[in-house]
């Protein structure tokens, strides 16, 4: 089904039209349309206007006013102030918009982006042999929202998942791993095949074992170092062990992916040992092009505006003067591949702010070699970090840092008791508690993270999270099931929009809002904000709850068509829920 025009788009021309007629100099110029408590719309852009002509605005106001045709769609147009134009739209308008919406189930008459092309979204990077922990959770949840947001509005997205899978720790692995050869073996201490969760406990215990015979033994320290060249060289053997490494490791990931409720798919999974045949290449191409220079041995890129604490200018090592090679290697060859091979018009990472001198350095090195240009854009979406409720980095009590699964599985216990306390007004069964309390858990956390500017730090606290009250995941999800049990207690009563009714101020709130959701997710996907989409929903669900204080659904008083109005707008209410978290990545269980 075509996309459906919005009644502020459709506000938008009218303005248009009528400006062009009360001063055709003006041309298409904006009339600064918005929301309005005053009105349904207001209009600033006369002002604007009026200076640039020289001419008085509530006059040049009253003539845009008098060329706006009003019936159809714009009620009533009227001046305010020094030349605001106030808009109120028919309720017939109303109705029949988000009868269109609601007609096209699937999409709610969200519109494609205008030129879709396509993005590699780099998220959720892992490395091998370590646990995530809880500065893992943001690159996930964040590169996972902004992916089905770009999918949604049509643009072809490139998943990846840089995997930290190679480097000199690898080395020291492998010979340890090969001198004890049975320490990874398949078995749980029941003797069945090991869960994610055991398999990362086996590759931490034996890295810290290894760790420790590598700082203590310079025997085993030169053997395993020796092993790092193996590794480079791609001797066989060493092959073969490393990737047991990265294929234990991967059981892990896809666990903690799968609680997250998030797709991993293996062929998204490129590490850094993805780019190694690309390395020396890229190095030459840097040197040969006068982008990249020798300073003390080491290939550098040097830059005007990037200096150290002592003053002197700090360069980005693309290949170090032992001719090892650097991240800056790794992430250029990657460019490279994404630019030339992927056929990428545009490139985002989702990365720690705290990265950002590298990405910057990283993205000028490109550009100078001509790598990234007008066609390709390279953009990394920054976040902050999770401090705990005491405003510092979250840390256990002991002040390790959190592990993600601990983590994850803590908020879904927490949130399955809150789900058993409201259990037995709804009837839930024992599977569905538990169901319902992994949605609710998971959700709280994603939507924690997702609800905050992603360049902001935020509190992890478990206990406001998994409330009912205020902005929470939790708020939104029960206001789509108490959508669905008044659905459920409609009886023969069915949803249908009534564009002749007369629309009472909540009906009409509420009405608004929900036009503009087809807008705000096309902004939402083309700025990589999710949490703009939260604060919507958060929105949405607010003005729902005051909709339900002051109009009955179901009341007996009510006619027919007034009942079968009312449960159109909460059932279209209750799709754009369930549409837009689902864009969040976050679930809307029927019943809670």
């Amino acid at each position: 089904m075509a996309s459906v025009t919005s009644l502020s788009a459709s506000v938008q021309q009218h303005l248009a039209t009528a400006l062009s007629a009360a001063l055709p100099e003006a041309g298409s110029a904006d009339p600064l349309l918005r929301r309005s408590d005053r009105a349904d719309y207001q209009a600033n852009g006369i002002l604007a206007l009026a200076k640039k002509a020289k001419a008085n605005p509530r006059e040049l106001a009253t003539q845009v006013v008098s060329q706006v045709v009003t019936g159809e769609v714009i009620k009533d147009i009227e001046v305010s102030g020094p030349g605001f134009l106030n808009i109120t739209l028919t309720d017939k308008a109303i109705v029949e918009n988000l009868a269109a919406r609601y007609a096209d189930a699937d999409r709610l008459g969200v519109p494609f982006a205008e030129n879709p092309g396509t993005t590699v979204v780099d998220y959720a990077q892992p490395n091998v042999a370590k646990e995530m922990h809880v500065g893992h959770l943001r690159s996930a949840v964040i590169g996972d929202a902004v992916v089905q947001l770009l999918e949604f509005t049509g643009e072809s997205v490139v998943r990846r998942h840089h995997i930290g899978d190679w480097g000199t720790q690898f080395g020291m692995l492998i010979q340890y791993l090969d001198e004890h050869p049975h320490e990874l073996d398949h078995k749980s201490a029941e003797g069945g095949t090991v869960s994610g969760e055991e398999a990362m406990s086996n590759l931490d215990r034996l890295y810290k074992t290894a760790r420790r015979l590598f700082d203590s033994d310079e025997e085993f320290k030169t053997r395993a170092r020796r092993r790092v060249v193996d590794l480079q060289a791609g001797e066989p053997h060493t092959l073969a062990t490393w990737q047991k490494f990265v294929d234990e490791s991967k059981i892990y990931f896809f666990s903690v992916f799968e609680k997250l409720d998030m797709e991993v798919r293996d062929p998204d999974i490129v590490g850094e040992s993805g780019y190694n045949d690309m390395l020396a290449e890229t190095c030459r191409l840097l040197e040969e092009s006068g982008v990249a220079v020798r300073s003390e041995g080491a290939l550098c890129v040097f830059f005007d505006d990037v200096k150290g604490p002592d003053g002197n200018p700090t360069p980005l090592i693309v290949q170090k003067s032992d001719g090892g090679y650097g991240y800056a290697a790794t992430d250029l060859s990657a460019i490279r591949d994404r630019v030339f091979n992927l056929k990428a018009n545009t490139l985002v990472y989702v990365v720690d702010a705290r990265q950002a001198l590298h990405f910057r350095m990283v993205f000028e090195t490109a550009r100078r070699a001509g790598w990234l240009g007008d066609d390709v854009t390279a953009h990394q979406l920054a976040f902050g970090t999770v401090l705990g409720k005491d405003g510092k980095p979250f840390k256990t009590r002991e002040g390790a840092t959190v592990k993600l699964e601990d983590l994850l599985d803590e908020a879904v216990q927490r949130a399955t008791a809150v789900v058993r306390e409201k259990a037995g007004k709804v009837g839930l069964t024992e599977q569905e508690i538990e169901e319902n309390g992994r949605y609710v858990g998971v959700g709280a956390v994603k939507y924690a993270d997702l609800s905050t500017s992603a360049v902001r730090d935020y509190k992890f606290d478990l206990d406001q999270m998994v409330s009912l009250n205020g902005d929470t995941s939790v708020y939104l999800q029960y206001a789509y099931a108490r959508i669905q049990s008044i659905l459920r207690k409609a009886g023969e009563s069915r949803p249908a929009a009534h564009p002749e009714l007369e629309l009472a101020p909540a009906e009409r709130a509420l009405g608004l809002h929900l036009d503009q959701f087809g807008e705000t997710v096309l902004e939402v996907a083309a700025a990589y904000e999710p949490h703009k989409l939260a604060s919507y929903l958060y929105q949405l669900a607010s003005l729902l709850t005051t909709f339900y204080d002051q109009c009955q659904v179901l009341s007996a008083d009510n006619p027919p068509e007034v009942v079968e109005n009312r449960l159109f707008l909460v059932d279209l209410t209750a799709r754009t829920l369930h549409r837009g978290m689902g864009l969040l990545g976050i679930r809307t269980p029927e019943r809670l």
